[in-house]
């Protein structure tokens, strides 16, 4: 396993200390570090090899906790592809890349998880550069559909990486006088309980989803993330189920076995930087907004994102 150069890490008083509350917009905050990627980026970056099995890599995300790992050539350093929790999601059911399993291993799973992960890795790998700035950063992740970038030096060696999740912290602790509600998602799909590992994957990865809320008679009882999916494959859960090795038997098991409890849910007149301040608080990647005991919508780190290009 590869890992970065360790600098010095960004805290969250960087950029949120209690002496900006109520006095500093988002706007200025942003404008602050403008032109600086770094001060923002992860810069201990967890790296791995292509010839690293799929299962590996699982564990590698389970372990680090994060989302996208850098594929880098374990003889030159430089970057080579990304793999994300999408297309081990994408692998496991919900889209093309299942096909691995199905067709080359004849849906034997424990044979498909020990390819290469270069088999499901994105090669096109979108990059930023050291010297690009927080609001090129954000511009492309917003225009681009993508949650989270590489930063690479000039001779393709990863440096640093930049996600979605580290903007979250430039609207955190401040008085924005927006509210949840007016960046928030009100067209929320949702499965029901007993919706399979397999087809909540389909949904996730048709609807490009990274969560999805779990109802039932009308009440949210859960949410489902790809982590959730990772970390049900990553843990060794999957195994208990699987008696002749079909990806069926280990995909078939009820979502809300994997999901994890409803989060702590806002009001949609909450303020977006107090929104923010909970997520990062609570660990969280999405917040349920609540109205009256019903789903109202939910607030993701994507809307943070959308937030400050706004």
């Amino acid at each position: 396993m590869l890992r970065g150069n360790k600098r010095q890490k960004r805290t969250q008083d960087d950029f949120s200390g209690k002496s900006d509350r109520g006095s500093l917009g988002f706007k200025s905050k942003l404008s602050e570090h403008e032109g600086d990627i770094m001060m923002v980026a992860t810069q201990d970056v967890v790296q791995i090899p292509p010839t690293m099995t799929i299962m590996g890599a699982v564990k590698t995300m389970v372990k680090y906790r994060v989302r996208r790992l850098p594929v880098s050539d374990p003889g030159t350093n430089r970057l080579v592809g990304i793999v994300t929790v999408m297309d081990v999601v994408n692998f496991l059911g919900g889209g093309d890349k299942a096909q691995i399993i199905e067709n080359k291993h004849k849906g034997n799973f424990l044979s498909a998880i020990n390819e290469e992960i270069s088999s499901i890795m994105e090669e096109d790998v979108i990059t930023l550069h050291e010297e690009d700035s927080i609001d090129d950063a954000i511009k492309m992740m917003s225009q681009g559909n993508v949650g989270g970038f590489p930063i690479v030096s000039h001779d393709s060696k990863v440096v640093g990486i930049v996600s979605e999740r580290d903007f979250v912290g430039l609207v955190a602790n401040v008085i924005t006088g927006k509210k949840v509600a007016d960046f928030m998602s009100r067209d929320v799909v949702s499965v029901k309980p007993d919706t399979t590992v397999e087809e909540a994957a389909r949904v996730m990865v048709s609807n490009d989803f990274r969560r999805v809320p779990i109802v039932h008679e009308g009440v949210m009882i859960g949410i489902v993330t790809t982590s959730d999916i990772v970390n049900y494959l990553g843990g060794g859960e999957v195994f208990d189920k699987l008696v002749t090795g079909n990806m069926h038997e280990a995909l078939g098991v009820p979502i809300k076995i994997v999901a994890r409890e409803p989060p702590f849910s806002v009001d949609p007149d909450l303020d977006l930087g107090e929104a923010a301040d909970l997520m990062i608080a609570r660990d969280v990647s999405v917040l349920p907004v609540v109205v009256d005991g019903a789903l109202s919508g939910i607030i993701t780190e994507r809307d943070f994102l959308n937030a400050l290009v706004g």
